[in-house]
């Protein structure tokens, strides 16, 4: 038993550290996700060292550390998504003069046919601009019924689970398709005009996951983000980025975005707002995400009930207001972490043989 507890908290610390490699392996990259369940299991394996070791020996100190060390290592990566941690993004001053927009995104799944259950939630929640990933030529179809509160629409119907639709009530103008790395991977990029004096930048991204089925490597995930996040910090007026991004907000990949685009994450000091697996609870994590610039403080954010999809939808409301880019501050990033940036797109395009997009 003694020895089983050892090779097991050994096994959770392993687990632990082997995201700081800098491996793009899905088989690595694969860590990142967990961290919520790896913390759990790490403090079995506490538990278990408690309860059964007399600390004769070396043995079972190295495993109280090492398991030890697992457990502030997966703490430190979370607690910043708790409501521990102080709030990245200010709440909505009450009476304060702003311009509203509310976003939802929702990963339908494919050959999900519940298409009556995101009508009902598109009907309750009546958000602004709407973004269906996965969504093909029969969701098209479903949703025809919304473009009469929705003008303004970008559609791209596929087969192979990127598809991707945008249906705003808001005008978009100069709208961009982009397949920064695969063909078969779009992302768009629009104006949206609140208002005569008022337009801002949108991107709705879902990137392939590293993973057995999809791509073996994070690289083309990662240099997708790390190219948005440089459009980004070119840009003067206010920004919003949102989708299924395939990564977790607490990842060095995610991070590393946000220090480049400098854009602010409203659950921070606020909760995980997990929406991916919908069917299980034990395996759940937050993959669809928004991040946006200083100009906007939040009104709410939450994850909406259940559409029959492996995802549950995500809402917020945004409100763009002098006060909010007055007291907020946006990431700046490093020396260290624009060359890091630069490196993972060109290792990513050349990959692809493409061009890097400027």
């Amino acid at each position: 038993m003694e020895t089983a507890i050892i090779i097991y908290q050994i096994l959770m610390c392993f687990f632990a550290f082997v995201t700081l490699f800098r491996v793009d392996h899905w088989m690595v990259r694969l860590f990142d996700f967990p961290k919520v369940q790896l913390l759990f299991l790490s403090l079995i394996g506490l538990f278990l060292g408690f309860l059964f070791f007399d600390f004769s020996n070396v043995y079972q100190w190295i495993g109280i550390v090492m398991i030890s060390l697992a457990i502030l290592f997966h703490s430190k990566k979370i607690l910043p998504y708790s409501f521990l941690f102080k709030k990245e993004v200010i709440r909505t001053t009450p009476g304060a003069s702003t311009k509203s927009i509310s976003l939802m995104a929702s990963n339908v799944l494919t050959p999900n046919q519940d298409y009556q259950k995101l009508l009902q939630r598109i009907e309750v929640q009546n958000p602004d601009i709407l973004l269906t990933v996965e969504s093909d030529s029969k969701w098209e179809k479903a949703l025809h019924s919304i473009e009469s509160k929705y003008p303004y629409t970008v559609k791209i119907p596929q087969d192979n689970l990127y598809g991707m639709h945008l249906y705003s009530k808001f005008e978009l103008q100069n709208v961009q398709i982009h397949h920064f790395l695969n063909e078969d991977v779009p992302s768009i990029e629009a104006h949206v005009k609140l208002d005569d004096d008022q337009n801002i930048k949108l991107f709705a991204l879902h990137p392939k996951p590293p993973s057995p089925t999809e791509a073996k490597k994070s690289t083309n995930r990662d240099a997708e983000l790390l190219v948005v996040a440089k459009r980004v910090k070119s840009l003067t007026t206010p920004v919003i980025v949102f989708g299924d991004l395939n990564d977790v907000a607490w990842s060095r990949s995610t991070r590393l975005f946000r220090k480049i685009s400098g854009l602010l994450d409203p659950r921070i000091g606020r909760g995980r707002f997990s929406t991916f697996h919908a069917q299980y609870s034990f395996l759940r994590w937050p993959l669809d995400h928004l991040f946006h610039s200083d100009d906007f403080s939040l009104n709410e954010i939450r994850v909406l009930p259940d559409i029959g999809s492996d995802h549950f939808p995500i809402y917020a409301k945004l409100e763009l207001s002098d006060y909010a880019e007055k007291t907020q501050t946006e990431h700046q990033s490093t020396a260290e972490e624009e060359d890091l940036a630069d490196e993972k797109i060109e290792k990513a395009f050349q990959k692809t043989s493409s061009d890097i997009p400027t």
